[in-house]
């Protein structure tokens, strides 16, 4: 599929669905938006290698989970497009970025935007923490740090199996306290297997709190490297540091992208829940009418009538 948007459109766009969803619903995931957006926007309009989607625009209620007599049961990947050697295939490993995803897979025409209104719906598949029945989802990644690890996996046997394509990882810096994904990037290393990719999201902040104040992790470049990775860091608000990065050589090695991120950026009244930004829940109707107006001014938008 190619997209006739920018990707600061997309971006832009993105931050937008996120913050109107938010409203409608007295909260939402706010600061992953205003953090992630570019590197979404990014990969799904100009990096990622793949095919049109095979499943509906609109998704379908949750069929079951796999088993003998649910012979149709399918993942989310469909709105990555077919499982094929030639195309890329995404993990998105922190699954509470669901929202955000959603809202990227609507911007590049993968999904319609009544999948949003089915968005954490009893028997819905759109999922408010993404599962591997939602859209855009191939496994579920509830428990940070298996992203990684699944990825290594597939690219090595799809390397087995003489594929073409990559498989790229959509990480967050939480995932960083998990040994899991030392051990994947080790696991990469001692392989050899260069077609692992990731981009992770710096955001310097956790369900808990900020990160520092949950668990202390020091230079993770240098780590990533020491374990055997290219690592590379960059301002994940700038296209063009994206783009750069991703062409850095790694020859027989993963390519971990760190991307800086501020998750009040372009959201500016959120940092007057700093470092309480994981989920924003609106305390009063007065902040939520604060919040709308500082928000829709920042994103270049009407405020949300979410009363009706």
């Amino acid at each position: 599929m190619q997209n006739q948007k920018t990707t600061e459109d997309v971006a832009l766009g993105i931050r937008r669905r996120v913050f109107e969803h938010a409203m409608r619903n007295n909260g939402g995931y706010l600061s992953q938006a205003c953090s992630a957006a570019e590197q979404l926007a990014w990969l799904y309009n100009e990096e990622l290698k793949l095919g049109d989607p095979t499943l509906p625009m609109i998704p379908k209620p949750f069929e079951g989970v796999p088993s003998p007599s649910n012979p149709d049961y399918h993942t989310g990947a469909g709105y990555n497009g077919p499982v094929e050697p030639q195309f890329d295939r995404l993990f998105i490993a922190p699954a509470h970025y669901a929202l955000v995803a959603y809202a990227t897979l609507i911007e590049v025409g993968r999904m319609a935007p009544e999948g949003l209104e089915m968005f954490n719906q009893d028997g819905s598949s759109v999922e408010m923490i993404g599962a591997e029945h939602s859209p855009g989802m191939e496994v579920h990644n509830g428990t940070l740090g298996i992203g990684l690890s699944t990825a290594a996996g597939l690219a090595y046997g799809r390397r087995r199996c003489g594929d073409k394509g990559r498989t790229w990882v959509f990480m967050s810096d939480g995932e960083v306290q998990e040994g899991q994904t030392w051990e994947a990037v080790q696991a990469c290393a001692h392989h050899g297997i260069d077609t692992v990719m990731a981009i992770m999201d710096v955001n310097d902040q956790q369900c808990d709190g900020a990160m520092s104040s949950v668990m202390e992790v020091g230079d993770i470049k240098t780590k990533f490297e020491n374990f055997g990775a290219a690592c590379i860091e960059i301002d994940g608000h700038d296209l063009s540091a994206i783009r750069d990065a991703a062409r850095t050589s790694h020859v027989g090695k993963p390519l971990i992208i760190l991307a800086r991120t501020n998750p009040f950026h372009t959201m500016s009244i959120l940092e007057e829940r700093f470092p309480r930004l994981h989920y924003v829940r609106f305390k009063s109707e007065d902040e939520r009418t604060r919040f709308n107006t500082s928000i829709a001014a920042d994103l270049g938008v009407d405020p949300i009538d979410y009363a009706h």
